[in-house]
């Protein structure tokens, strides 16, 4: 039989998103609930006193002059032509240290709050670091029962059980949209995935450029890319969702199409017939959750005086 040429095409779109979807959602499954929970075991104690928010906020003022020189440094390189690796690779470092700024101005905020709601304003800081520790261990959950499902559904053969399918079953027969609801909110758990796995990675690695979602705060620029990201890797984050659901999704469209006509295409079938993507996915989700347990819990300690390669 051949293939329509839709078809193919979307399955050359699936192994690009996969790639991206293998690397940023195997990390971002990992480290989206641990960095909710660490955040809640970093959170500041109590408010500090006004002479520490002085201190701090002039080490602070220092290293923003710092960065500002370094800025117009770089722009100055810019326009004279000299857009070479180790320009890309300062100003990726300039990119960095203010992202890590930003951070530490807002935390500074957060243990002094200032005017006259500032008692209010510390109690809302307290309920939001409670719900960051609600929302990672809801994530953390549903994390396990991600990589669990994958390992005991898709990589053990013949599987061992069919575990989320048959829960999103019974829901469905609790009522008839639960089941749809449940298998929904694990689908969008996985592009949430991917968009914390490039803001982690785009902070460890030079060669992924960071573009943090802020509320308020976003620039165009990272708008557009993580959305970008996010409308690439849907089409993978569905064929990974029809192959994973495989048993609650028979006779539907997304499982005719991603379930069989994807894997039966000369020259592709063999990534989705050893499960490539999914090996990937655990590996690097258990590397991540290592990580996290060596690191993660500690609290970053400043850089010191911000320098650019020479």
């Amino acid at each position: 039989m051949r293939a329509t040429f839709p078809e193919y095409v979307v399955a050359l779109a699936t192994i690009v998103g996969s790639v991206l979807f293998t690397i940023f959602g195997g990390v971002g499954i990992a480290c989206l609930p641990l960095s909710l929970i660490f955040s809640f075991v970093r959170r500041p104690k109590a408010v500090i006193t006004r002479s520490q928010y002085i201190k701090e906020a002039t080490e602070l003022g220092k290293k923003a002059k710092e960065l500002k020189k370094a800025a117009e440094a770089l722009h100055q390189e810019e326009r004279s032509g000299n857009k070479g690796r180790k320009w890309r690779k300062n100003v990726k470092a300039v990119e960095k240290e203010l992202l890590l700024l930003e951070n530490d101005m807002n935390a500074l905020e957060e243990m002094y709050p200032q005017g006259e709601k500032a008692e209010a304003t510390w109690a809302f800081t307290v309920l939001a670091y409670i719900g960051k520790l609600i929302f990672g261990i809801v994530g953390l959950i549903v994390s396990i029962a991600w990589v669990a499902h994958i390992i005991i559904y898709l990589l053990v053969d013949p599987p061992l059980s069919s575990f989320l399918n048959e829960i999103f079953i019974k829901l469905d027969s609790v009522w008839g949209l639960l089941g749809t609801a449940a298998f929904a909110f694990f689908c969008f758990y996985l592009l949430i995935a991917v968009i914390a796995g490039e803001m982690m990675l785009g902070l460890k690695l030079v060669f992924i450029t960071i573009h943090p979602m802020k509320w308020g705060g976003t620039l165009m620029n990272s708008f557009l890319f993580n959305v970008g990201l996010i409308l690439l890797c849907s089409i993978s984050v569905i064929q990974f969702c029809a192959t994973a659901f495989a048993y609650y999704a028979q006779a539907t469209a997304a499982q005719e199409i991603f379930g069989h006509t994807l894997q039966s295409l000369r020259g592709i079938k063999y990534l989705y017939k050893y499960n490539v993507f999914q090996y990937g996915f655990v590996a690097l989700a258990i590397l991540t959750l290592f990580y996290y347990a060596l690191f993660g819990w500690r609290k970053r300690k400043p850089t010191g005086r911000f320098q650019l390669s020479s």
